[in-house]
C-alpha cells in the first residue's frame, strides 16, 4: 500500500451511484506552505514563473519597513537555520488509539497523546491548528544529563523509540549535553526552538503557553519566546517558590524557586488574568457598605518610603480637617492642617494629586465627607 486508502466508483442495479471519497493524506499539516500562501495573496506581485517567491520584489513592496543592516538585536546560534527545516519537514506518523489503555474511550472529552513531542506537534497542525486555549510545557532544564539528543541533530519518530538506547541500528551515537560541550546551549535551543514555533500556531488569538524553567536556561528560553511571540506578547516571568529551604548542593547560594514564563498569542487587554472573587472573599475584604455598595478604607498616604516630598512635590499638600470632621483642599478659620508626613519626621506624599483627589473623592466643591471617599481614609 501507497499509505492512502483507496475507493472505486460503483453502480449497485438497486443503488445509486457511489462515489469515491477523497485519498487520505498521511503527511502533517504544511506550516511553511500556509505562510507562503499568505504571503502571495498580500503580495500577489512576488510570484515567480515557477511559483515561488521573489524576496527582492517583496523588499520593495514592503519599502522602509525592511530592515537591510547586517547588524540587529535577536538572538542566534549554530544550528538555528536547521530548526526551520525541522518545522517544514512533514510528518508521516500516525496517532493509533489504545482502547485497553483508556477510560470511557467512546465518550471522554479528555485525550492524552504518547510519542514524540515535535511529531505529535506536527500532527495536531491540522486538527487542532488556533483553537487551544492554554498550553503548559515542562521542558528538561539542560542540567547536562537530563535530555539526549542525536549528535546529527535530526529527530524524529524513530529517533524517539531509539532514546533509550546509545546506539541506533546504523550505529549512530547518542549522547547527553555537557556544559563541557562547546554547543551546550544551542543543543537546547535547536530542541525548543521547533517545538515552541509549532506550539504558538496551536493557539487560539487568546490563548496562552506557560513555560516551566530554571536559571541555566531562562535567557534563552526568553530570547526564542520574544522572537516568536513578540515582546509585546511574553505577559511575565513568574518566579515559582519549590524548596523553601534552598538546595543545599548549589554552589554559591541555595536555591529555592524556579520560574514560569507566560506568552500570549495576542497582546490581551488588561486584567485578562484576574480571578474574579467569591461573595465570601468581596465581604471580606470590603467590610464597609453604603448606598453605592461594598467598600473598604485605605490609607491615602504613600506608604513606600522611597517617595516622597523629595521626588513627589505634585503629591505633598495639606487637608484641612474642620472641628465638625468636614475635610477640604481650602484653608479655613481654625481647620488643622494634614501634611503626608511621618512620626520620624520624614516628608512623605500622598497616593492622588489634587486634581486625582477631587475627582476620586466626588467633590467639585473642595468638601470631602467621610462617606464619599469610597475607598479611602486619612491617617494624620
Amino acid at each position: 500500500m501507497n499509505g492512502n486508502v483507496d475507493f472505486h466508483v460503483n453502480r449497485d442495479s438497486k443503488g445509486p451511484l457511489m462515489t469515491a471519497p477523497e485519498s487520505l493524506d498521511p503527511r502533517s499539516h504544511n506550516v511553511a506552505g500556509d505562510r507562503t500562501a499568505e504571503l502571495l495573496r498580500l503580495f500577489p506581485e512576488i510570484r515567480t514563473e515557477g511559483g515561488k517567491l521573489d524576496f527582492d520584489k517583496l523588499k520593495l513592496a514592503l519599502g522602509e519597513s525592511v530592515d537591510v543592516g547586517k547588524e540587529r538585536y535577536g538572538l542566534t546560534w549554530p544550528g538555528k537555520a536547521e530548526c526551520f527545516k525541522t518545522i517544514q519537514t512533514p510528518s508521516l506518523g500516525t496517532l493509533l488509539p489504545k482502547r485497553d489503555e483508556s477510560v470511557n474511550f467512546d465518550t471522554t472529552e479528555n485525550l492524552i497523546i504518547e510519542g514524540d513531542n515535535l511529531e505529535v506537534l506536527k500532527l495536531l497542525q491540522k486538527s487542532y491548528l488556533g483553537q487551544v486555549k492554554m498550553i503548559y510545557i515542562d521542558p528538561p532544564y539542560n542540567t547536562g544529563n537530563d535530555f539526549i539528543y542525536p549528535d546529527n541533530y535530526s529527530e524524529s519518530l524513530k529517533t524517539y523509540l531509539e532514546y533509550t538506547g546509545q546506539v541506533d541500528a546504523e550505529g549512530r551515537r547518542f549522547s547527553t549535553n555537557t556544559e563541557a560541550d562547546g554547543r551546550f546551549h544551542s543543543k537546547w535551543l535547536n530542541m525548543m526552538y521547533p517545538r515552541l514555533y509549532l506550539a504558538r500556531n496551536l493557539l487560539r488569538d487568546d490563548g496562552v503557553v506557560f513555560i516551566s524553567i530554571d536559571d541555566r536556561e531562562l535567557l534563552s528560553l526568553r530570547g526564542i519566546l520574544t522572537e516568536l511571540f513578540g515582546e509585546d506578547c511574553c505577559v511575565a516571568t513568574l518566579p515559582v517558590l519549590c524548596n523553601p529551604k534552598g538546595r543545599a548542593l548549589d554552589k554559591y547560594f541555595a536555591t529555592n524557586h524556579e520560574y514560569v514564563v507566560c506568552c500570549s498569542k495576542t497582546v490581551l487587554p488588561k486584567g485578562y488574568f484576574s480571578i474574579e472573587k467569591d461573595e465570601d472573599q468581596v465581604m471580606a475584604e470590603y467590610p464597609e457598605e453604603d448606598d453605592a455598595g461594598k467598600y473598604r478604607l485605605l490609607e491615602l498616604r504613600n506608604t513606600h518610603r522611597e517617595f516622597g516630598k523629595h521626588n513627589r512635590r505634585n503629591l505633598h499638600y495639606a487637608f484641612f480637617v474642620s472641628a465638625d470632621g468636614s475635610v477640604r483642599l481650602e484653608n479655613s478659620d481654625s481647620a488643622i492642617r494634614v501634611y503626608p508626613d511621618w512620626d520620624d519626621g520624614f516628608e512623605g506624599c500622598w497616593t492622588w494629586d489634587k486634581e486625582v483627589t477631587v475627582h476620586g473623592a466626588g467633590s467639585s466643591d473642595g468638601d470631602f465627607r467621610p462617606a464619599m471617599w469610597a475607598s479611602t481614609a486619612l491617617v494624620t
